[in-house]
Protein backbone atom coordinates (compact mmCIF):
# COMPACT_ATOMS: atom_id res chain seq x y z
CA UNK A 1 0.00 0.00 0.00
CA UNK A 2 1.23 3.43 -0.70
CA UNK A 3 1.12 6.61 1.14
CA UNK A 4 -1.59 9.10 0.19
CA UNK A 5 -2.47 12.52 -0.18
CA UNK A 6 -4.90 14.02 1.49
CA UNK A 7 -6.98 16.52 -0.02
CA UNK A 8 -8.79 19.00 3.11
CA UNK A 9 -12.53 17.96 2.98
CA UNK A 10 -12.08 15.56 0.40
CA UNK A 11 -11.33 11.33 -0.14
CA UNK A 12 -7.67 9.94 0.26
CA UNK A 13 -6.21 9.93 -3.05
CA UNK A 14 -3.39 7.54 -3.26
CA UNK A 15 0.23 8.96 -5.15
CA UNK A 16 2.86 7.14 -6.83
CA UNK A 17 5.25 6.72 -4.33
CA UNK A 18 7.12 3.63 -2.90
CA UNK A 19 7.63 2.63 0.51
CA UNK A 20 8.90 0.03 2.80
CA UNK A 21 7.05 -1.03 5.62
CA UNK A 22 10.41 -2.02 7.75
CA UNK A 23 11.21 1.65 9.33
CA UNK A 24 14.02 -0.13 12.36
CA UNK A 25 16.13 -0.12 9.00
CA UNK A 26 17.77 2.97 8.51
CA UNK A 27 17.85 3.21 4.63
CA UNK A 28 14.06 2.44 5.18
CA UNK A 29 13.50 5.42 7.71
CA UNK A 30 15.46 7.50 5.27
CA UNK A 31 12.78 6.65 2.68
CA UNK A 32 10.03 7.41 4.92
CA UNK A 33 11.85 10.73 5.53
CA UNK A 34 12.14 11.77 1.74
CA UNK A 35 8.36 10.21 0.82
CA UNK A 36 6.81 12.27 3.71
CA UNK A 37 8.77 15.68 1.98
CA UNK A 38 7.87 14.68 -1.76
CA UNK A 39 4.41 14.43 -0.30
CA UNK A 40 4.40 17.50 1.96
CA UNK A 41 5.86 19.32 -1.10
CA UNK A 42 3.53 18.56 -3.73
CA UNK A 43 0.59 19.50 -1.32
CA UNK A 44 2.20 22.90 -1.04
CA UNK A 45 2.98 23.37 -4.45
CA UNK A 46 -1.18 22.24 -5.67
CA UNK A 47 -2.57 24.37 -3.02
CA UNK A 48 -0.27 27.22 -4.26
CA UNK A 49 -0.74 26.72 -7.91
CA UNK A 50 -5.05 27.16 -7.36
CA UNK A 51 -4.20 30.52 -5.87
CA UNK A 52 -4.58 33.47 -8.36
CA UNK A 53 -3.38 35.91 -5.92
CA UNK A 54 -4.53 38.87 -8.41
CA UNK A 55 -7.96 37.81 -9.13
CA UNK A 56 -8.81 35.58 -5.99
CA UNK A 57 -11.30 36.28 -3.41
CA UNK A 58 -10.07 38.02 -0.42
CA UNK A 59 -8.44 36.07 1.90
CA UNK A 60 -7.64 33.27 -0.75
CA UNK A 61 -4.27 33.10 -0.27
CA UNK A 62 -4.36 33.07 3.38
CA UNK A 63 -2.14 31.38 4.82
CA UNK A 64 -2.26 26.66 5.16
CA UNK A 65 -1.21 23.90 6.70
CA UNK A 66 0.10 20.55 5.52
CA UNK A 67 -0.70 18.14 8.19
CA UNK A 68 1.45 14.44 7.34
CA UNK A 69 -1.01 11.95 9.26
CA UNK A 70 1.77 9.46 8.93
CA UNK A 71 3.85 11.26 10.81
CA UNK A 72 1.52 11.37 13.81
CA UNK A 73 1.32 7.64 13.47
CA UNK A 74 5.16 7.13 13.38
CA UNK A 75 5.38 9.05 16.59
CA UNK A 76 2.90 6.48 18.28
CA UNK A 77 4.93 3.71 17.24
CA UNK A 78 7.89 5.15 18.25
CA UNK A 79 6.89 6.04 21.76
CA UNK A 80 5.00 2.21 22.18
CA UNK A 81 8.92 1.29 21.56
CA UNK A 82 10.20 3.78 23.54
CA UNK A 83 8.07 3.15 26.77
CA UNK A 84 6.16 0.42 26.35
CA UNK A 85 4.74 0.27 29.72
CA UNK A 86 3.31 4.12 29.55
CA UNK A 87 -0.42 4.53 28.09
CA UNK A 88 -0.62 7.98 26.21
CA UNK A 89 -3.37 10.16 26.77
CA UNK A 90 -3.25 12.67 24.12
CA UNK A 91 -3.05 16.46 25.16
CA UNK A 92 -6.15 17.90 22.91
CA UNK A 93 -5.16 21.32 24.50
CA UNK A 94 -2.07 20.99 22.18
CA UNK A 95 -4.02 20.82 19.12
CA UNK A 96 -7.23 19.82 18.32
CA UNK A 97 -7.65 18.69 14.84
CA UNK A 98 -10.48 16.48 14.08
CA UNK A 99 -8.34 14.09 11.83
CA UNK A 100 -5.33 13.61 14.12
CA UNK A 101 -8.16 12.62 17.18
CA UNK A 102 -9.58 10.16 14.73
CA UNK A 103 -6.23 8.72 13.83
CA UNK A 104 -5.08 8.66 17.50
CA UNK A 105 -8.62 7.35 18.80
CA UNK A 106 -8.36 4.45 16.14
CA UNK A 107 -4.78 3.90 17.45
CA UNK A 108 -6.13 3.42 20.83
CA UNK A 109 -4.38 6.34 23.02
CA UNK A 110 -6.51 8.31 25.39
CA UNK A 111 -7.24 11.56 25.76
CA UNK A 112 -6.06 14.36 28.55
CA UNK A 113 -9.10 16.89 28.87
CA UNK A 114 -9.13 20.14 30.29
CA UNK A 115 -12.77 21.35 29.46
CA UNK A 116 -16.49 20.38 28.62
CA UNK A 117 -15.31 21.37 24.65
CA UNK A 118 -12.61 19.02 24.62
CA UNK A 119 -14.64 15.82 26.22
CA UNK A 120 -17.49 16.67 24.26
CA UNK A 121 -15.28 17.20 20.96
CA UNK A 122 -13.43 13.36 22.14
CA UNK A 123 -16.43 11.83 23.34
CA UNK A 124 -18.33 13.04 19.61
CA UNK A 125 -15.89 10.53 18.11
CA UNK A 126 -17.14 7.15 19.82
CA UNK A 127 -13.95 6.88 22.47
CA UNK A 128 -15.10 5.56 25.49
CA UNK A 129 -15.67 7.75 28.65
CA UNK A 130 -12.96 5.19 30.58
CA UNK A 131 -10.13 6.49 27.73
CA UNK A 132 -10.64 10.54 28.81
CA UNK A 133 -8.81 12.20 31.98
CA UNK A 134 -10.40 15.47 33.20
CA UNK A 135 -6.79 16.62 33.53
CA UNK A 136 -7.62 20.16 34.68
CA UNK A 137 -6.67 20.51 39.11
CA UNK A 138 -9.24 23.40 39.06
CA UNK A 139 -12.56 22.73 37.42
CA UNK A 140 -15.87 24.34 36.28
CA UNK A 141 -18.86 23.40 38.59
CA UNK A 142 -21.07 22.78 35.82
CA UNK A 143 -18.39 21.13 33.81
CA UNK A 144 -17.97 18.70 36.85
CA UNK A 145 -21.57 17.90 36.34
CA UNK A 146 -21.17 17.69 32.55
CA UNK A 147 -18.46 15.25 33.38
CA UNK A 148 -20.75 13.02 35.35
CA UNK A 149 -23.47 13.17 33.14
CA UNK A 150 -21.04 11.03 30.77
CA UNK A 151 -19.22 9.61 32.86
CA UNK A 152 -15.58 10.76 32.78
CA UNK A 153 -14.64 9.54 35.87
CA UNK A 154 -10.29 10.27 36.19
CA UNK A 155 -10.01 13.82 36.81
CA UNK A 156 -7.80 15.57 38.92
CA UNK A 157 -7.22 17.56 41.85
CA UNK A 158 -4.43 19.26 43.74
CA UNK A 159 -6.55 21.18 46.92
CA UNK A 160 -9.20 21.04 49.65
CA UNK A 161 -11.53 23.32 47.64
CA UNK A 162 -11.78 21.32 44.86
CA UNK A 163 -12.21 17.98 47.30
CA UNK A 164 -15.78 19.27 48.67
CA UNK A 165 -16.66 20.75 44.96
CA UNK A 166 -16.19 16.83 43.67
CA UNK A 167 -17.74 15.73 46.81
CA UNK A 168 -20.80 18.07 45.53
CA UNK A 169 -20.99 17.34 42.37
CA UNK A 170 -19.15 14.06 41.22
CA UNK A 171 -18.90 12.09 44.53
CA UNK A 172 -18.37 9.12 42.17
CA UNK A 173 -15.26 10.29 40.41
CA UNK A 174 -11.86 8.91 40.11
CA UNK A 175 -9.51 10.97 41.57
CA UNK A 176 -5.93 11.39 40.45
CA UNK A 177 -3.73 14.19 43.30
CA UNK A 178 -1.35 16.50 41.08
CA UNK A 179 1.46 17.11 43.14
CA UNK A 180 3.93 20.20 42.36
CA UNK A 181 7.08 19.23 40.61
CA UNK A 182 10.98 21.19 39.70
CA UNK A 183 9.95 21.94 36.62
CA UNK A 184 12.42 25.00 36.41
CA UNK A 185 14.12 22.81 33.13
CA UNK A 186 10.95 23.22 31.17
CA UNK A 187 10.14 25.55 28.24
CA UNK A 188 6.71 26.37 30.21
CA UNK A 189 6.65 26.45 33.91
CA UNK A 190 3.02 24.92 35.18
CA UNK A 191 4.37 24.38 38.79
CA UNK A 192 3.29 28.60 39.99
CA UNK A 193 -0.60 27.74 39.38
CA UNK A 194 -1.03 23.67 39.77
CA UNK A 195 0.20 20.94 41.96
CA UNK A 196 0.28 20.02 45.73
CA UNK A 197 3.18 20.73 47.52
CA UNK A 198 4.48 17.42 49.02
CA UNK A 199 4.03 18.95 52.29
CA UNK A 200 0.39 19.22 51.63
CA UNK A 201 -0.48 15.97 49.97
CA UNK A 202 -1.00 13.57 53.47
CA UNK A 203 -3.59 16.32 54.81
CA UNK A 204 -5.32 16.08 51.43
CA UNK A 205 -5.64 12.34 51.20
CA UNK A 206 -6.87 12.58 54.56
CA UNK A 207 -9.44 14.83 53.81
CA UNK A 208 -10.44 13.16 50.89
CA UNK A 209 -10.38 9.86 52.93
CA UNK A 210 -13.06 11.88 54.94
CA UNK A 211 -15.36 12.98 52.63
CA UNK A 212 -15.51 9.53 51.66
CA UNK A 213 -13.93 10.17 47.64
CA UNK A 214 -12.00 7.60 46.01
CA UNK A 215 -8.59 8.69 45.09
CA UNK A 216 -7.20 6.14 42.74
CA UNK A 217 -3.76 7.62 41.52
CA UNK A 218 -1.16 10.45 41.60
CA UNK A 219 -0.52 12.89 38.63
CA UNK A 220 2.93 15.10 37.81
CA UNK A 221 3.74 17.74 35.17
CA UNK A 222 7.52 18.61 34.63
CA UNK A 223 6.58 21.54 32.29
CA UNK A 224 5.72 21.89 28.78
CA UNK A 225 9.10 21.09 26.80
CA UNK A 226 10.98 19.44 29.34
CA UNK A 227 15.11 19.84 28.58
CA UNK A 228 16.11 17.93 31.94
CA UNK A 229 15.14 13.78 31.43
CA UNK A 230 16.61 13.87 34.97
CA UNK A 231 13.26 15.95 36.16
CA UNK A 232 11.04 12.91 35.31
CA UNK A 233 13.24 10.84 37.90
CA UNK A 234 12.97 13.30 40.46
CA UNK A 235 9.17 13.28 39.97
CA UNK A 236 8.45 9.77 40.33
CA UNK A 237 10.47 9.31 43.20
CA UNK A 238 8.00 12.32 44.76
CA UNK A 239 4.85 10.14 43.17
CA UNK A 240 6.59 7.23 44.91
CA UNK A 241 6.50 9.07 48.54
CA UNK A 242 2.73 10.33 47.80
CA UNK A 243 2.10 6.41 46.75
CA UNK A 244 3.48 5.26 50.37
CA UNK A 245 1.15 8.28 52.48
CA UNK A 246 -1.87 7.12 50.57
CA UNK A 247 -1.30 3.71 51.88
CA UNK A 248 -0.67 5.27 55.20
CA UNK A 249 -3.90 7.03 54.80
CA UNK A 250 -6.13 3.77 53.62
CA UNK A 251 -5.77 4.16 49.86
CA UNK A 252 -4.79 1.78 47.76
CA UNK A 253 -3.67 3.45 44.88
CA UNK A 254 -3.04 2.13 41.50
CA UNK A 255 -2.53 4.46 38.64
CA UNK A 256 0.50 7.24 38.26
CA UNK A 257 0.46 9.70 35.35
CA UNK A 258 3.50 10.56 34.54
CA UNK A 259 1.58 14.10 32.89
CA UNK A 260 3.90 15.87 30.29
CA UNK A 261 6.59 17.19 28.79
CA UNK A 262 7.54 15.15 26.44
CA UNK A 263 9.93 17.19 23.49
CA UNK A 264 10.68 15.23 19.85
CA UNK A 265 14.67 16.11 19.58
CA UNK A 266 15.09 14.38 23.40
CA UNK A 267 12.05 11.43 23.42
CA UNK A 268 14.81 8.82 23.64
CA UNK A 269 16.75 10.37 26.52
CA UNK A 270 13.61 11.43 28.50
CA UNK A 271 12.52 7.78 28.04
CA UNK A 272 15.74 6.22 29.01
CA UNK A 273 15.45 8.18 32.51
CA UNK A 274 11.65 7.71 32.67
CA UNK A 275 10.78 3.58 32.05
CA UNK A 276 13.65 2.29 34.77
CA UNK A 277 12.32 5.42 36.81
CA UNK A 278 8.82 4.10 36.91
CA UNK A 279 10.29 0.40 36.69
CA UNK A 280 12.06 0.92 40.03
CA UNK A 281 9.73 2.52 41.89
CA UNK A 282 6.72 0.96 40.77
CA UNK A 283 5.55 -2.97 40.56
CA UNK A 284 3.97 -4.20 37.13
CA UNK A 285 0.44 -3.90 38.99
CA UNK A 286 0.26 0.24 39.16
CA UNK A 287 -0.91 1.45 35.55
CA UNK A 288 0.83 3.97 34.51
CA UNK A 289 -0.44 7.06 31.99
CA UNK A 290 1.13 9.88 30.21
CA UNK A 291 -0.38 13.21 28.64
CA UNK A 292 2.25 14.03 25.95
CA UNK A 293 0.91 16.52 23.46
CA UNK A 294 3.38 18.30 21.04
CA UNK A 295 5.41 15.37 20.75
CA UNK A 296 2.83 13.71 18.60
CA UNK A 297 1.70 16.79 16.39
CA UNK A 298 4.94 19.11 16.33
CA UNK A 299 6.14 17.53 13.32
CA UNK A 300 3.57 16.80 11.76
CA UNK A 301 2.34 19.90 10.89
CA UNK A 302 3.94 23.00 8.11
CA UNK A 303 2.55 26.19 7.17
CA UNK A 304 2.51 27.97 4.32
CA UNK A 305 2.70 31.95 4.61
CA UNK A 306 2.40 34.83 1.86
CA UNK A 307 4.57 37.40 1.72
CA UNK A 308 1.71 40.71 1.46
CA UNK A 309 4.67 43.08 1.43
CA UNK A 310 8.17 44.53 1.54
CA UNK A 311 9.52 47.36 3.02
CA UNK A 312 13.22 48.63 2.47
CA UNK A 313 15.39 50.32 5.37
CA UNK A 314 18.23 51.66 5.09
CA UNK A 315 20.50 51.84 8.12
CA UNK A 316 22.57 54.65 9.08
CA UNK A 317 26.45 53.82 7.60
CA UNK A 318 25.78 50.90 6.07
CA UNK A 319 26.09 50.77 2.34
CA UNK A 320 23.31 47.83 2.10
CA UNK A 321 19.60 47.62 2.79
CA UNK A 322 17.82 45.26 4.93
CA UNK A 323 14.29 44.59 4.55
CA UNK A 324 11.23 43.90 6.54
CA UNK A 325 8.68 41.22 5.44
CA UNK A 326 4.78 41.20 6.21
CA UNK A 327 3.08 38.05 6.06
CA UNK A 328 -0.60 37.37 5.95
CA UNK A 329 -0.49 35.06 9.43
CA UNK A 330 1.45 35.99 12.87
CA UNK A 331 1.83 35.98 16.39
CA UNK A 332 -2.41 36.56 17.09
CA UNK A 333 -2.69 33.73 14.75
CA UNK A 334 -0.56 30.83 13.85
CA UNK A 335 2.50 32.23 15.68
CA UNK A 336 1.35 32.82 18.98
CA UNK A 337 3.77 29.78 20.30
CA UNK A 338 6.38 32.86 19.82
CA UNK A 339 4.75 34.88 22.74
CA UNK A 340 3.71 32.22 25.36
CA UNK A 341 4.99 29.16 24.36
CA UNK A 342 9.03 30.11 23.40
CA UNK A 343 8.90 28.93 20.09
CA UNK A 344 11.46 30.00 17.50
CA UNK A 345 10.14 29.04 14.30
CA UNK A 346 12.91 29.30 11.38
CA UNK A 347 11.04 30.96 8.03
CA UNK A 348 11.89 29.12 4.72
CA UNK A 349 11.81 29.98 0.77
CA UNK A 350 9.12 28.17 -0.44
CA UNK A 351 7.96 30.10 -3.80
CA UNK A 352 10.06 33.08 -5.23
CA UNK A 353 8.62 33.94 -8.41
CA UNK A 354 7.71 30.47 -10.13
CA UNK A 355 10.29 28.48 -8.22
CA UNK A 356 9.84 26.32 -5.34
CA UNK A 357 11.98 25.26 -3.21
CA UNK A 358 10.79 23.17 -0.52
CA UNK A 359 13.27 21.10 1.04
CA UNK A 360 16.26 23.35 -0.39
CA UNK A 361 17.68 26.85 -0.15
CA UNK A 362 17.97 29.10 -3.47
CA UNK A 363 21.47 28.98 -4.51
CA UNK A 364 21.16 32.08 -7.40
CA UNK A 365 21.25 35.25 -5.14
CA UNK A 366 23.27 36.31 -2.24
CA UNK A 367 21.63 36.08 1.31
CA UNK A 368 20.36 39.76 3.17
CA UNK A 369 19.07 40.40 6.33
CA UNK A 370 15.30 40.52 7.15
CA UNK A 371 13.03 41.13 10.04
CA UNK A 372 9.55 39.10 9.52
CA UNK A 373 6.46 40.61 10.98
CA UNK A 374 2.34 39.37 11.19
CA UNK A 375 -0.35 41.49 9.28
CA UNK A 376 -1.90 43.16 12.47
CA UNK A 377 -1.24 46.77 13.28
CA UNK A 378 0.81 45.81 16.67
CA UNK A 379 4.33 46.06 16.95
CA UNK A 380 4.37 43.27 18.85
CA UNK A 381 3.00 41.19 16.00
CA UNK A 382 7.37 40.19 15.08
CA UNK A 383 7.79 36.16 13.83
CA UNK A 384 11.59 36.86 13.37
CA UNK A 385 13.40 40.18 14.99
CA UNK A 386 16.83 38.80 12.30
CA UNK A 387 16.90 36.15 9.22
CA UNK A 388 19.25 35.91 6.10
CA UNK A 389 17.13 35.06 3.36
CA UNK A 390 17.42 35.87 -0.60
CA UNK A 391 17.67 39.06 -1.75
CA UNK A 392 15.27 38.86 -3.95
CA UNK A 393 12.40 38.01 -2.33
CA UNK A 394 9.14 40.20 -3.17
CA UNK A 395 5.13 40.56 -2.31
CA UNK A 396 3.99 37.50 -3.38
CA UNK A 397 6.37 35.31 -2.47
CA UNK A 398 5.85 32.49 0.02
CA UNK A 399 7.33 31.04 2.96
CA UNK A 400 7.30 27.80 4.88
CA UNK A 401 8.13 27.03 8.49
CA UNK A 402 8.25 23.31 9.54
CA UNK A 403 7.45 22.20 13.16
CA UNK A 404 4.06 24.01 13.44
CA UNK A 405 1.45 21.49 14.84
CA UNK A 406 1.97 22.21 18.57
CA UNK A 407 0.15 25.54 19.85
CA UNK A 408 -0.54 27.20 16.75
CA UNK A 409 -4.02 27.12 15.48
CA UNK A 410 -5.24 25.87 18.62
CA UNK A 411 -4.88 29.40 19.95
CA UNK A 412 -5.00 31.86 16.98
CA UNK A 413 -6.84 34.85 17.44
CA UNK A 414 -9.32 37.02 15.29
CA UNK A 415 -7.72 40.30 16.69
CA UNK A 416 -7.68 43.36 14.16
CA UNK A 417 -10.26 41.24 12.32
CA UNK A 418 -7.91 38.21 10.48
CA UNK A 419 -8.68 35.00 10.20
CA UNK A 420 -8.50 32.36 13.05
CA UNK A 421 -9.42 29.58 10.90
CA UNK A 422 -6.90 28.65 8.43
CA UNK A 423 -7.47 25.89 6.05
CA UNK A 424 -5.42 21.82 6.47
CA UNK A 425 -4.54 19.97 3.63
CA UNK A 426 -3.56 16.60 4.72
CA UNK A 427 -1.01 13.94 3.40
CA UNK A 428 -0.66 10.36 5.03
CA UNK A 429 3.40 8.92 4.49
CA UNK A 430 2.49 5.91 6.47
CA UNK A 431 0.31 2.66 5.32
CA UNK A 432 0.05 2.36 8.83
CA UNK A 433 -1.77 5.62 9.35
CA UNK A 434 -3.42 5.31 5.65
CA UNK A 435 -5.16 1.50 7.00
CA UNK A 436 -6.85 3.41 10.56
CA UNK A 437 -8.43 6.54 8.40
CA UNK A 438 -12.27 6.25 7.53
Amino acid sequence: MAPSALASSSPISPVATQYSSKRRISSAATNTKNSAQTLISCALQTRINSINPDECEAGGEDAFFVADLGEVYRQHMRWKINLPRVEPFYAVKCNGDEKVLSLLAALGTGFDCASKAEIQQVLNLGVNPSRIIYANPCKTASYIRYAAEENVRMMTFDNAEELYKVKKFFPHARLFLRICTDDSKALCRLSLKYGAPLDSTRHLLELAKDLRLDVVGVSFHVGSGSYDPTAFLTAVQDARRVFNEATEVGYDLRTLDVGGGYGNDNFEEIAAVLGPAIDEYFPPSVRVIAEPGRYYVSSAFTIATHIIARRTVQEDGSRNPSYMLYLNDGVYGNFSGILFDHQKPVPKVLKRGDKYFFGSTPTDSQLTKYSIWGPTCDGIDCISSFSNLPEVLEAGDWLYFSDMGAYSKCSATKFNGFSDNHDVVYVVSDPGALALLP
